[in-house]
């Protein structure tokens, strides 16, 4: 597909996404951080439906590097400035990023806007992956880097919809109802129910929802979110295969 007509399809794809999911699918909180600009109706029927949750959004497998929000960051900022108060996203400086202490850096230049810090990063043949920290080292949420051209933004899906500090719907609150180890063992059966010979690891607890690998063997080979209310699971299909990771 030409590159224009990528950037048009995934800029369509962003307003949809903000434009339906800001209505209150994930958590069903009404308030938002930096509100967005999106149109009251639009045209998400192809990427989302009423009544869907993270279990049934598995389509963000086409998302790669150029197609995600650094590609729609490049264009117009409309993942960003010009539609959620550019809190949630940061215009890359053009220059591919092939490294993790390269991401690293695009992600402390982001962080630094939030008053957070960088915690983990991780590498996949998508895109890379950060965690932000607040200063007292608790997970705030996650982030994305572009490989393209180092734009850097909110992580698409659960740090998008369901973090209720840095998301869409941050200021809103939602009871914790699911401890670490219920999440954890809530995606191995997500897993098992549908066949696969992953393991879920660890879960690590972000305002709102948890976050862990998947495994095989004992070594990654990509992640999964839990609500922390609901218990719906959000596979993170757009990464693509994982590469190496960079602890603190």
């Amino acid at each position: 597909m030409p590159s224009t007509s990528r950037r048009t399809a995934a800029a369509l794809a962003a307003l949809a996404l903000a434009g339906t999911l800001a209505a209150g699918c994930a958590s069903g909180d009404s308030t938002s951080l930096h509100p967005a600009t999106a149109p009251a109706s639009s045209s998400a029927g192809d990427c989302w439906r009423s009544g869907m949750s993270g279990d049934d959004w598995d389509d963000w497998g086409s998302w790669g590097p150029g197609m995600g929000p650094g590609m729609m960051g490049r264009e117009d900022c409309s993942w960003g400035p010009g539609m959620m108060g550019g809190h949630y996203w940061q215009r890359g400086g053009g220059t591919p990023v092939t490294t993790l202490d390269q991401a690293r850096q695009r992600a402390e230049a982001f962080a630094d806007r939030l008053d957070l810090r960088v915690g983990e990063v991780m590498q996949f043949s998508k895109n890379f992956y950060a965690e932000l920290e607040n200063p007292d080292g608790k997970p705030a949420t996650e982030i994305l880097v572009d490989p393209a051209d180092g734009g850097t933004g909110i992580e698409y899906g659960p740090a998008m919809m369901w973090n209720t500090d840095y998301g869409m719907h941050g200021g809103g609150r939602t009871e914790t109802r699911i401890s670490a180890d219920q999440a954890q063992d809530r995606a191995q059966q997500w897993l098992r129910e549908r066949g696969s010979d992953l393991t879920a690891g660890e879960a690590e607890a972000f305002p709102g929802y948890y976050t862990l690998h998947t495994l095989r063997s004992g070594k990654i080979t990509g992640m999964l979110s839990v609500n922390a209310s609901t218990g719906a699971v959000w596979d993170h299909t757009w990464h693509g295969t994982y590469i190496a990771t960079s602890e603190h």
